[in-house]
């Protein structure tokens, strides 16, 4: 299916090996020399010699261990193909000819690898049969300057001629040591693969290469292609040439895919293959910028760059915070504002290059993937950031305080901070760093501040509704920001209800030792209600006629009725007039003295007994049904046994 050659990798040692260096210095050789294969397969690479395309090829060097080696366009005009192939890899090839030393793509690509912080270097001096050993030590020095002041200053240096089997040997051994200091990658990660290549291959249809960046994917899944968003399903999977049932992180990867979009050929180079719903597309990243010291260009604010991250290119746009300028070996955080949309986590790698003419100027490390726009930041939004360029448990600390009143999503955490273990880790690493609310991270003392919210709601509640038995949780809930997490308020009053500093009641909340009681003026109310009601007895009046009545303020008279209801002192008969509960009590048990156990009554048998207007007699006969007093049948009513 691939054009990907060779054996599947050892999970002991799966490591993606990058070639480097400037055009003609023999990395294709070298390559073909260790592997066996030839990278160069395109008719036009063998016709001009120069390598234009991303070539792979496995490499076991030794029991144990198993690379991939990536194969990289050595010619000025495909540093841009360069960066697709360097962006993934453990550790690089550094390839230097004797006979000419150090070239200017010798300087650029040396200077990608530290950009896209690939973390080890070894230097293979090739031709070195066809110069003297005091030329071959002049180069060797030469190198070393290269080196001297960059990452890789303690970098073996291999002189080595494709026609010696020992100094091959020797190279080997020397990538071997190199790997061994190489970080693995988490198959336990979220799944990423940025598309590198699309071809068509007769009995497989589409298939995508790449270098799976994380996680692992298995034949048969489904996977979302951004950022598009289109899905396909994985037909069939392969490493190096070899069919296998699943493939993991470090390891070059060939997938032949099936679905609508890949059928209208919707994929691309710079395409990345996801499996979690965490993953989205931005237009906008915040990143960690490092200018070059010796680029000759200046990293201004509004300039328009080139950003490599991944397998893309795209064009952007400079906005930095409250600098004119990025001044070499001073990083910096600035926004990217893109020209079309990139897919990104915290702590990737991207490499700047000038818009025209062409060069690289500078490294990014994302630290905001799908940022808020900035146009400034306040010295907390700079300590956030700063933790987040740390990584880690700070990275996620970081990612919390900015996402304020919203929230950290557990759920995106692995994109958002860059976390690579799950949530269950992550809670037992933070150890209450973090408050945990609502499936998502808070900053405590942003908690903190919503408590003193949600309590000053409660409290401001209870003076002005003094009557009322608390505060509606919506009340609460539109204490905090409108940005904030829906459920972060519901939250936040459970906490508080478990520490024994609110009382949550089905809708409402109150302070613990919070008791509706009338104010003066409010018993002055509360006695002329009653007086009234003892005058109207089972007759008696709607909520308007007793304010008409007393001639007071009608919202005021309504929070004393609602309060003296509460208080089971009156209640609403028919839902519109309002009775004393004593002399509801009275009539429900002069009704059952008189007619116990009978039916087939009519309203005017009550009347004998209540006598009021058939107006309020009716609503006063639903609320007897309502208590079980009476029961309506066809035949009439019939009357309970005894009083419930």
């Amino acid at each position: 299916m691939s054009r990907d050659t060779g054996t599947a990798m050892s999970p002991h040692a799966s490591l993606i090996l990058g070639t480097a260096g400037h055009i003609d210095h023999g990395k294709t050789s070298l390559v073909r020399a260790l592997t066996g294969v030839d990278t160069d397969l395109l008719a036009e690479e063998k016709e001009r010699g120069i390598t234009i395309e991303l070539g792979f090829a496995p490499y076991s060097p030794t029991e144990g261990w198993s690379f991939g080696i990536v194969d990289v366009p050595g010619h000025e005009g495909f540093v841009r193909t360069m960066v697709a192939g360097a962006t993934g890899m453990d550790i690089v090839l550094l390839v230097v000819a004797a006979d000419e030393s150090v070239m200017p793509q010798t300087r650029e690509h040396l200077a990608i690898a530290g950009l896209l912080g690939i973390a080890g270097m070894v230097v293979a001096i090739t031709k070195a049969d066809l110069v003297d050993e005091e030329w071959l030590e002049l180069v060797t020095e030469d190198v070393e300057d290269l080196l001297r002041d960059t990452p890789y200053g303690g970098a073996e240096i291999v002189p080595v001629s494709v026609k010696d089997a020992r100094s091959l040997e020797k190279l080997s051994a020397a990538l071997v040591r190199c790997g061994s200091g190489a970080s693995r990658r988490a198959t336990e990660d979220l799944f990423r693969l940025p598309v590198d290549r699309v071809f068509a291959v007769g009995g497989a249809g589409t298939v995508v290469t790449g270098t799976l960046w994380s996680g692992a994917l298995s034949r048969g899944d489904t996977v979302r292609i951004l950022p598009r968003g289109d899905e396909a399903r994985v037909r069939a999977v392969q490493v190096h040439g070899s069919a296998v049932d699943d493939a993991r992180a470090g390891q070059r990867t060939a997938l032949a895919l099936t679905g609508t979009a890949v059928r209208r050929g919707m994929i691309s180079r710079g395409d990345v293959l996801v499996t979690h719903p965490a993953w989205s597309p931005s237009m906008m990243l915040t990143v960690e910028l490092t200018a070059l010291h010796d680029s000759g260009w200046r990293l201004e604010g509004g300039q328009r760059v080139r950003v490599h991250l991944g397998t893309v290119e795209v064009m952007a746009r400079v906005a930095l915070f409250g600098i004119d300028e990025i001044v070499p070996g001073e990083p910096a955080f600035a926004q990217l504002r893109l020209e079309g949309p990139v897919v990104a986590r915290r702590g990737d790698r991207c490499v700047i290059r000038s818009y025209s003419p062409i060069t690289t100027i500078a490294g990014g490390v994302v630290v905001e993937p799908v940022p808020p726009k900035r146009k400034r930041v306040s010295t907390a939004e700079a300590d956030a950031l700063e933790a987040l360029s740390q990584g880690g448990l700070a990275a996620v600390r970081g990612a919390a305080t900015l996402a304020s009143w919203n929230g950290l999503d557990l759920d995106k955490v692995g994109v958002l901070a860059g976390w690579e273990e799950d949530s269950a880790a992550l809670l037992e690493a933070l150890d209450g760093r973090l408050s945990h609310i609502a499936g998502s991270l808070f900053d405590p003392a942003l908690v903190a501040r919503g408590e003193a919210r949600l309590l000053a709601a409660v409290e401001r509640h209870h003076r002005d509704h003094s009557l009322e038995a608390g505060a509606p949780l919506d009340v609460l809930r539109t204490s905090l920001p409108a940005r904030s997490h829906p459920r972060l308020a519901d939250g936040i009053a459970a906490r508080l209800a478990e520490a024994g500093r609110l009382v949550v009641e089905g809708k409402v909340a109150r302070m613990p030792r919070f008791a509706p009681a009338l104010s003066p003026e409010e018993e002055v109310i509360e006695r002329r209600i009653m007086e009234v009601l003892s005058g109207a007895g089972l007759q008696g009046p709607a909520t308007s006629e007793l304010a008409a009545e007393i001639a007071g303020d009608s919202h005021r008279v309504e929070a004393v009725l609602a309060f003296l209801a509460a208080n089971e002192r009156i209640r609403l008969v028919g839902d519109a007039f309002w009775v004393r509960s004593d002399m509801l009590d009275r009539a429900a048990a002069r009704i059952v003295e008189r007619f116990a156990g009978q039916s087939g009554l009519g309203p005017a048998d009550f009347r004998e007994v209540v006598p009021v207007t058939r107006k309020h007699l009716i609503p006063l006969l639903s609320y007897l049904d309502g208590i079980g007093i009476t029961e309506r049948t066809d035949q009439g009513r019939r009357v309970a046994e005894s009083h419930p």
